[in-house]
């Protein structure tokens, strides 16, 4: 029996990649389908489904889903989900579409990645998306900028996933699917795990953090985003091996797992957060660190807006539990990583470490101080920008 917490709304993970043995021939079914492109988000949804990291759902939402989960964040049915997640196509293409009719769904170079059964066509209404999931309208902003360029129509219904693109190639032994971290956390003999959330190379702050969740949980699952990124975010492979080279060197062995999976970041800030903790619930962890401005960028949010929002979701919405920590930094008269909860000193004691500033400090030839980040990370950084060159 797992002693691990239970995947989102029930008992069992709902992966929608169809067996391998019947991929084939559901393929060749698919390229005599009407197709219907989906945009870079829309295919990492799909990609997302699966590897069954969005259990329990068991395709895109319907009208009265996207409602729900925009307005009260549950499904018509009740179940808690955050953000929806939908599929669009344009008008024309839409209204060639009858209801019970299969398609193939491709991604932006042509490529089959499964087949849905359109149950529903509807419209949404933007301008209340990006109000209720990203509390703004500005086209500024990448998630808002996503769903005010998406299609005219939404298409719903059931999925059957055909393909992981090269995700497993690419990553191979990162690329882990729910099924495959459960089964690591328990041969480990973990029963509590704390997801960390990255983007960015581990720098100080993340290495700080990611150690407090350590001493809470038996692990830690080091989860990196392998999706679309914004412009300037470091990619994943250089990432992988920045942080790979951080584990070897900085963490005592066999505390952590490292993986990552396709999703591409919406921004959104706090409801981001919540459907953060929601797929790893599915991966099994039973924490989720939740730092400074999870999944935030510019201002949009404030920098604790992601720890107050798990405080105003109904008791029961998740199993999984936020580890909510202060802003972190390096005090110099502390004389090592603190943060506003443990270190009395004032600002000019205290070196603000951040992703954002760490690449300004490369774009601008500035020295990076050894408390910002570990020199073994540095190198294989610096490597990366000098490439750049």
């Amino acid at each position: 029996m797992s002693k691990l917490v239970r995947p989102h709304g029930g008992d069992r993970l709902a992966p929608l990649l169809l067996p391998q043995a019947e991929r084939a021939q559901e393929l060749k079914r698919a390229r005599s389908l009407r197709k219907v492109p989906m945009s870079s988000r829309e295919t990492s949804d799909l990609l997302m489904l699966a590897m069954g990291s969005y259990t329990p759902l068991t395709g895109f939402m319907g009208a009265d889903d996207w409602r729900g989960c925009c307005l009260d964040m549950k499904t018509s049915d009740g179940l808690f989900w955050p953000i929806p997640i939908t599929l669009s196509c344009d008008k024309d293409l839409a209204g060639s579409i009858v209801a019970g009719e299969d398609v193939a769904l491709t991604d932006d170079g042509g490529a089959i990645f499964g087949i849905l059964k359109v149950r529903e066509k509807y419209t949404i209404e933007r301008e209340l998306e990006c109000t209720e999931v990203y509390r703004t309208t500005d086209p500024a902003h990448p998630g808002v900028a996503k769903v005010m360029s998406q299609g005219e129509i939404n298409l719903a219904g059931p999925v059957m996933a055909l393909d992981e693109g090269h995700y497993p190639e690419t990553y191979e032994g990162l690329y882990l699917r729910p099924a495959e971290t459960r089964a690591l956390f328990q041969d480990n003999g973990w029963s509590t795990v704390a997801a960390f959330q990255t983007r960015n190379p581990m720098h100080r702050s993340h290495e700080y953090l990611a150690k407090i969740a350590i001493e809470i949980c038996d692990g830690l699952l080091i989860h990196q985003v392998l999706g679309a990124l914004k412009p300037g975010d470091i990619p994943a492979e250089v990432r992988i091996r920045a942080i790979d080279t951080l584990v070897e060197n900085y963490f005592v062995p066999d505390t952590t797992v490292q993986a990552g999976y396709p999703i591409e970041m919406r921004y959104a800030g706090p409801r981001e957060a919540l459907l953060h903790a929601l797929f790893r619930q599915n991966f099994g962890c039973s924490h989720l660190v939740v730092g400074r401005d999870h999944a935030g960028i510019g201002d949009y949010y404030g920098p604790f807006d992601a720890h107050h929002i798990f405080d105003e979701i109904d008791e029961g919405s998740l199993e999984i539990q936020p580890l909510k920590i202060d802003i972190t930094f390096y005090c110099f008269k502390c004389g090592g990583m603190a943060t506003g909860r443990t270190c009395p000193h004032g600002e000019d004691d205290r070196l603000g470490i951040s992703g954002t500033r760490l690449r300004e400090m490369f774009a601008n030839g500035e020295p990076v101080p050894t408390e910002f980040s570990r020199p073994e990370v540095m190198e294989v950084l610096k490597s990366y920008y000098d490439s750049l060159d």
